[in-house]
């Protein structure tokens, strides 16, 4: 990842993004310490979806939405005649390499050949289960979407194609995606490297879709951070229709409570937002952390029990799960 090099802001000091006043990622005596715990929760080597693949319709016009699940972080978001993809990840491997590293456990929600054209993808920060190289060529050389990134993601990017086109901004850029959809991008509490030598040499964000529906919060990567991430979304745009929020990579939680939220977090950041309706994702697909493949959704059951939240009001994602609102409603 080449280096960013950008005017020196209050989360960029000349060399390296950081979270202002927020927890910064662990080191690599840490990461030792975690690998030799020996705490890990074993994986099946297949957990299907209970849902078929998906086959989305070409367009969804007007105000109404229509929202499948892909897989991981990976949805495809359907209004105003726009289709929009966020973290597009259609690659058997989250990792720089095609033969190590998380392996999927189960097929993507969208068969790739059956996505309708995609006119947006909406690429969160640089991690291998979020920016996956391969889709985004195909994507592409297919369809030729509109490429939005945080800062510095586009050398990334730009380095597998030259042709590809990519637009960044920082947190709170606003860009206009037409038929009167825009896309803000959103401070969150994360990092981001694709090797030993780069980290936080690029930006990372959440993404707020105005003008599709009710408005869409995609949160891409996140701690919960105090609920900052969340309070500042909910008074910057009022009350979401839907939010997309990860679930799952949260154990061992001395490890990754800074930069993974636990559906614990989730569910409280979800209360925060005061969006009226929640997708859980970042769970069943890859092996990142600790927890077993099904531990999120029943940390999810458990959390919007306590915190007295109505279980159809935040569902956790499988592939090809469909989630759609009519306009008006």
């Amino acid at each position: 990842m080449a280096a960013y090099g950008g005017p020196v802001s209050d989360h960029f000091n000349g060399k390296w993004f950081f979270n202002p006043g927020g927890a910064s990622p662990r080191g690599f005596l840490d990461l030792a310490r975690w690998k030799l715990g020996g705490n890990n929760e074993g994986w099946p080597n297949a957990f299907p979806s209970p849902f078929p693949p998906d086959r989305p319709p070409r367009r969804v016009e007007g105000k109404a939405l229509r929202v499948s699940f892909v897989g991981h972080a990976t949805f495809l978001i359907q209004g105003a005649g726009l289709n929009i993809l966020t973290d597009p990840v259609w690659s058997e491997r989250a990792s720089p390499y095609s033969f190590v590293g998380p392996r999927r456990v189960n097929p993507p929600g969208i068969v790739f050949d059956d996505l309708p054209p995609i006119d947006v993808v909406l690429v969160s920060h640089g991690h291998y289960d979020h920016l996956d190289l391969e889709t985004l060529a195909r994507l592409w050389q297919r369809d030729r979407p509109r490429v939005i990134a945080p800062l510095g993601n586009d050398a990334t990017i730009r380095g597998r194609d030259l042709s590809i086109e990519v637009t960044t901004a920082d947190w709170s850029g606003v860009v206009p995606l037409g038929r009167d959809v825009e896309v803000v991008l959103e401070q969150v509490h994360h990092w981001t490297a694709r090797g030993l030598l780069d980290r936080n040499r690029a930006l990372w964000c959440g993404f707020v879709l105005r003008g599709l529906s009710n408005g869409v919060f995609f949160a891409g990567d996140t701690g919960f951070d105090e609920g900052r991430p969340f309070r500042r979304i909910a008074e910057r745009h009022g009350l979401l229709g839907l939010a997309l929020l990860p679930i799952g990579a949260y154990e061992p939680r001395w490890f990754m409570a800074g930069q993974h939220m636990n559906p614990a977090d989730a569910v409280r950041g979800f209360k925060l937002l005061g969006a009226q309706q929640a997708l859980g994702y970042h769970w069943g697909t890859f092996k990142l952390t600790d927890e077993g493949v099904g531990r999120p959704l029943a940390d999810l059951a458990a959390a919007l029990a306590t915190q007295g939240v109505d279980p159809t009001r935040f569902v956790g994602g499988r592939p090809g799960l469909v989630w759609s609102r009519a306009a008006g409603s």
